[in-house]
């Protein structure tokens, strides 16, 4: 999985999700012996396609060698278990998104721009990955090792505290008397709307955008 391009945020009202915040595609299937690591991303890539299939029940290591064309002892020579492949899922959707919050914090002065920006990108990298959006919801770790789930909540409560920042700095600029309780009474609304949208897009069969009128909904919350 590559590093984020250094201009990956450009300054637009909403940043597009760089194509490094995608898993890289699959190698032609003509090389037979992959590079050093690439076996490891190939099956990262699988098993988050296999994610992306509507009402897909719970993966099995079986089934995601046979989706290889490989044995499940060839999984394990790169993974000590599914649990490890699906830590490698979220270990790239935090670097993917926290690379992009840390960008635009530093670019965006302005804390209500920075909340906006930050619910948008997070929308997008939904839209671009859908697989991955059933990790980050919890609905592919269902029947999976507890640990996976807490990491998921730390992530969105890492996502929480730096809206919280964001959002402590917009009401003090709006002279707010109270800008921590407003700050964090509005990041935790704010983190129910996007874990909401990203929830309605995975049990929709990823029909319904998480993007899908988004503007007005954040000029509300984070204006």
């Amino acid at each position: 999985m590559s590093a984020l391009p250094e201009d990956a945020l450009a300054a637009t009202p909403t940043p597009a999700v760089p194509d490094a915040a995608v898993l890289p595609a699959t190698p032609p299937a003509a090389r037979k012996r992959p590079r050093p690591g690439e076996r490891r991303v190939q099956i990262l890539q699988t098993l988050a396609q296999m994610l992306e299939q509507p009402g897909a029940e719970r993966i099995t290591t079986a089934a995601l060698a046979a989706k290889l064309e490989v044995s499940e002892a060839a999984l394990y020579r790169h993974f000590a278990s599914k649990a490890q492949m699906f830590e490698g899922l979220i270990e790239f959707i935090e670097t993917s998104v926290f690379t992009l919050v840390n960008q635009i914090v530093e670019r965006e002065p302005s804390g209500s721009a920075q909340v906006q920006k930050i619910a948008a990108m997070l929308l997008q990298f939904g839209e671009k990955n859908p697989g991955m959006v059933r990790v980050m919801v919890g609905d592919a770790l269902v029947f999976e090792h507890e640990r996976l789930n807490a990491r998921m909540n730390q992530f969105f409560d890492r996502l929480e505290s730096q809206l919280r920042q964001s959002l402590r700095a917009a009401a003090e600029a709006a002279g707010s008397a109270t800008p921590s309780v407003d700050a964090q009474a509005l990041a935790s609304a704010l983190v129910a709307l996007l874990v909401g949208r990203l929830q309605r897009y995975a049990r929709s069969g990823f029909r319904r955008l998480p993007t899908e009128h988004l503007e007005p909904a954040l000029a509300r919350l984070a204006a």
